[in-house]
């Protein structure tokens, strides 16, 4: 995983109103949390936050360079928390929390499905994605950008279980339950449209036919 760089800054005041000052000057706020110490407000600029967010969009590794009078600390730290609008896309919030790059952490990694499955271009079977995520413990530097699952194999009812790409991840150790289902593919919907319609077209035109019986016996009784 790619380790990225963030200027930040203290943030004295909380609140909904510094808040909002904030981010009118094109900073984003946040707090750092972590390995037992108080949690610190700070701000990011918006713009470097956003590159970072764009190539790793989930659990980025940065160095958050955080300015202490004139000296910089660097603090190794994952982002954990990204708040948006829900309109604009503009985050509006990001947590931050110490890590130590030799202690494992526990986090969520998006699960991505690559190949066109033989059961769906040769059979017409569907493809379905079971979990979207999966919960891993590693080191920091050996989180996956991505658990990526190769479906490419499946026939119609195979199916992919977390037990069955663990191996793919050596460094890593997978915390939900093996048999959490991953991918399948099910067989083609068959409809039986066609034949309900053409069973309520005769009732129709039975129905149809009685009707001009009825008016013809009508007529001649007249």
């Amino acid at each position: 995983m790619d380790n990225f760089q963030l200027n930040s800054s203290p943030r004295p005041e909380s609140g909904k109103g510094p808040a909002r000052k904030l981010r009118s000057t094109g900073r984003v706020p946040g707090v750092l949390y972590g390995h037992k110490e108080a949690a610190l407000g700070v701000s990011v600029n918006e713009a470097e936050l956003r590159g970072i967010l764009t190539k790793h969009p989930d659990s980025a590794i940065v160095d958050l360079n955080l300015e202490a009078g004139k000296k910089t600390e660097k603090i190794n730290a994952i982002v954990r928390d990204v708040q948006r609008h829900p309109a604009s896309g503009r985050v509006l919030h990001v947590d931050f929390q110490r890590i130590s790059l030799d202690e494992t952490v526990r986090m969520e990694v998006q699960v991505h499905l690559s190949g066109n499955p033989v059961g769906v271009k040769d059979q017409g079977g569907i493809l379905e994605h079971g979990t979207r995520s999966v919960t891993i413990l590693c080191l920091p530097t050996k989180i996956p950008e991505k658990i990526e699952v190769d479906v490419s194999g499946l026939n119609i009812n195979d199916h992919v279980r977390l037990s069955d790409i663990t191996g793919n991840y050596p460094d890593v150790e997978f915390a939900d339950d093996p048999e959490t289902w991953i991918a399948t593919v099910i067989p083609p919907t068959v409809e039986a449209a066609p034949a309900e319609d053409e069973a309520l077209e005769g009732a129709e035109g039975a129905a149809d036919a009685e009707e001009k019986s009825g008016d013809g016996s009508a007529e001649e009784s007249s």
